[in-house]
Parts: C-alpha cells; structure tokens; sequence
C-alpha cells in the first residue's frame, strides 16, 4: 500500500495515517523525520542537506527526492509507506512518479481530505482552548494568524497537487469534515478497491 494524504493543516490526515500505521504495519514517512535521518547517518545526500540547512538555506527538490527515494528503498516500506508532507509542489509529485517508476513501483491511492477550512480554525481554537485548560502546552504556531497563513500557503503551493493527481485519475476525497470514525471507513473503502 502506497498512499499520499492531501489536505490542509488540520484536516486529519495525521490521525488518519497514524491508524492505517497501525492496522497495516507500513511506515508514515514524513519528509522533516527522513531529512533529518539522513543528515544524521551522515549519508552522502545528509551531507548535502546538511550543508544547505546550516547555510540557512530550504534544501532543493532534488535533494528531498533523492531522499525519499532512499527512504523508499529502506526493508520496512518493502510491505508500502504513507507519505507526510511530499510531495509538496506539482514537481515534486512528478519526480515521485519518476522515482517510483523506476523502482517499478506506483502509487496506490491519492486520498484528499476536504475541509471547510473555516471550520478548521474554529477546530484549532478549541483544541488550543482545551489543551490551556488541560495544563498542557501549546504549539506556537496553534494560533488563529498563524494558521491562516498555514492555510494561504497550503493553497498556494500544495492545493495545484489536486489538479495534478485529478488529471492522472488517481485522486480520491473524502469529506474530512465528518469523525474519525467515518473518515476511516470512507478511506478503508477506497483501499480496498485500489
């Protein structure tokens, strides 16, 4: 099972990947956890990042593929992989086509989560309401401007992914907006027939 979640900040797809880590044993290969993985192995590519992260500088494209395409390979996505946060631009999600290709591999769903996103500010300033009220901590970026900007850039620079997997015919939504529960089923349908 290969699968990517498109969707706001907010939307679940966290929650959702989590579950199906869970119930299926695949890894949820996040893009931060696997620059810093490799940065730390000290790998070629780590080494490359490394240097343009220290350099105070975004790490390019073709270094992020080059590392999910090393990630991809690792025995524990042998069985398939959930991907957090690549692709992020309509490039980046046809390197991935190529990478998989060459790997003779493909995608075997694109799962959009839509949200009203309205709602998924009122969601947030709950769930920052409860955790004060719990004693608990507070992400700095839990905040309704901060988020809305989270949002803009999501529509932005992730939200073209949508048109671009719709025109390949792989994409999948399903209303994020409804429970856990739902959303879980809703995804489990579309697995199945993948």
């Amino acid at each position: 099972m290969r699968l990517i979640f498109l969707g706001p900040p907010g939307a679940g797809k966290g929650t959702q990947a989590k579950l199906l880590t869970e119930r299926h044993g695949i890894p949820q290969l996040s893009t931060g956890d696997m620059l810093r993985a490799a940065v730390a192995a000290g790998t070629d590519v780590g080494k490359r990042a490394k240097a343009v992260m220290d350099a105070g500088q975004l790490v390019s494209d073709a270094i992020v593929n080059e590392i999910v395409s090393d990630r991809i390979d690792s025995p524990d996505c042998a069985r398939g992989f959930i991907l957090d946060g690549y692709p992020r631009t309509v490039p980046q999600a046809e390197a991935l086509d190529q990478i998989l290709a060459g790997k003779g591999l493909s995608l075997d769903a694109v799962i959009e989560l839509k949200v009203d996103e309205d709602a998924l500010v009122k969601r947030m300033e709950t769930r920052v309401a409860e955790t004060i009220a719990a004693g608990g901590t507070v992400r700095s970026d839990d905040n309704p401007e901060a988020f809305k900007r989270r949002l803009t850039e999501y529509r932005e620079k992730t939200a073209p992914l949508s048109k671009y997997y719709a025109s390949t015919g792989r994409l999948q939504t399903v209303d994020g907006m409804a429970n856990v529960d739902k959303v879980t089923a809703e995804i489990a349908g579309i697995l199945e027939n993948a």
